[in-house]
């Protein structure tokens, strides 16, 4: 395994981010110089220096702490289940942001897009997926795509695919990871094996339509971040809610729930 200096790892997220060594100088407030001499491993730099660094370009919280242990530095950020009870007022925020989207779904995903909490709504979807899926962690792409799970459901899911694909693009694009890597050649690279699904025009945004019952869902979806986190949990969670985008989907969330069997 190759082993990075601190410099070379923020050498290498300056060049992710497309940005000079000047560039970073000046949205850092430091020299051109002193970047450089970090960049090479002339100068050691602090603690501090590395966050501001790392602040400006974005660096998840995680990779921060690649980058503190690579000066030798203690880590700076805790990585504590959402459950744990320090993060007992996280963890109750969430359940009350899936809890108040009711009767619509919502669910709760990390940076590999494995569902960490849902609320009552997405059961009945879930209803619907094989078991052999529904083993821990579940993953949202996989869900979303496998044969065995929403995919039969989706009417546009090339579409869906095409969404994921972006997303999880972009994702990779700024912070690497090796398994959301083989995620995304398992299920979404050309050739992967995916069918294309039926696409749809939209105006604003592309919903997802399911088939359920004989009628079908439009769907449309919002993601929600901490703002400030300072644990890598909640640096790497995202809340995604899910709302109707006509009225006849609506309709079929707040009506009588024996229409929903």
């Amino acid at each position: 395994m190759t082993v990075y200096t601190v410099g070379e790892l923020l050498r290498q997220w300056r060049h992710r981010r497309g940005l000079s060594q000047l560039d970073l100088a000046i949205a850092a407030d430091v020299s051109a110089r002193h970047v450089s001499l970090v960049e090479t491993g002339k100068s050691r730099p602090s603690a501090e220096m590395i966050l501001r660094l790392a602040d400006q370009l974005h660096v998840p919280l995680r990779d921060r702490n690649r980058l503190l242990l690579a000066a030798g530095f203690a880590p700076r950020y805790a990585e504590r289940p959402l459950d744990d009870r320090a993060m007992s007022a996280a963890h109750d925020a969430v359940r009350r942001v899936l809890h108040a989207h009711e009767p619509f779904p919502a669910l709760v995903f990390d940076r590999r897009w494995n569902i960490v909490m849902t609320n009552r709504a997405v059961d009945p979807f879930l209803a619907q997926v094989d078991p052999v899926l529904l083993r821990p962690p579940v993953n949202l792409v996989r869900l979303g795509l496998d044969p065995r799970g929403f995919a039969p459901m989706v009417v546009n899911l090339g579409d869906v695919r095409a969404v994921f694909r972006t997303r999880i693009g972009r994702q990779l694009a700024t912070a690497p990871d090796p398994e959301l890597t083989a995620l995304y050649e398992e299920l979404l690279a050309p050739g992967s094996g995916a069918t294309a699904g039926e696409r749809v025009e939209a105006d604003v945004v592309i919903p997802m339509i399911l088939r359920v019952g004989g009628r079908e869902l439009r769907l449309f979806s919002t993601i929600t971040t901490f703002g400030t986190p300072m644990d890598i949990t909640l640096d790497e969670v995202a809340i995604e809610s899910y709302y109707p985008a006509d009225a006849e989907s609506a309709a079929y969330f707040t009506g009588p729930a024996e229409q929903r069997a």
